[in-house]
C-alpha cells in the first residue's frame, strides 16, 4: 500500500512539474516582461546609460550640488579642468547652468576618499543620437 501511494504521488509530481519546464524552451528568445507604460528602460536613453540624473542646486567654478540624485539631496560634484558641459546636445559650458536645471552627471568615484568628480554634465533637449564623449 506503502509503494503504490509513492508512485502515485512521484507521478502527480511529475505531471505537475513538466508544464512548467515546457514555459520557456532554450531555442526560443525570452519573453518580453510586461513594463506597463514606462515601457523597456534598456531602449530609452542609451547615451545616458551610466550617467546619474539630478536637479542643480547650486553650481560654482569648482564644483556643481544637486538635488533628487540617487545619492539623495544636496550631492557636491567636483568640477576640474576636464569636466565637459553639454546644452541640447551640443558643447557647452557651466555658465550654461542655472539652479533647477536637470541634469545627468557622469561621474567619476575615488575608491579611497569617495569624492565624486563630474567627467561629464549633460543638461537640455538633445536628440538620441547624440555623440557625448
Amino acid at each position: 500500500m506503502k509503494a503504490r501511494f509513492a508512485i502515485i504521488i512521484a507521478a502527480v509530481m511529475m505531471a505537475v512539474s513538466v508544464p512548467a519546464a515546457r514555459a520557456q524552451r532554450a531555442d526560443q528568445p525570452p519573453s518580453r516582461p510586461d513594463n506597463g507604460r514606462f515601457g523597456d528602460p534598456t531602449e530609452t536613453a542609451r547615451n545616458l546609460q551610466g550617467f546619474v540624473y539630478g536637479v542643480v542646486k547650486t553650481i560654482g567654478p569648482s564644483e556643481i550640488v544637486c538635488d533628487k540624485t540617487e545619492f539623495g539631496d544636496g550631492q557636491a560634484f567636483k568640477l576640474d579642468k576636464k569636466t565637459k558641459f553639454y546644452r541640447d546636445g551640443q558643447p557647452g559650458s557651466a555658465s550654461d547652468l542655472k539652479a533647477g536645471d536637470d541634469v545627468w552627471v557622469k561621474i567619476h568615484k575615488d575608491k579611497k576618499s569617495g569624492e565624486m568628480t563630474a567627467l561629464r554634465v549633460v543638461s537640455g533637449m538633445f536628440p538620441a543620437d547624440a555623440n557625448i564623449k
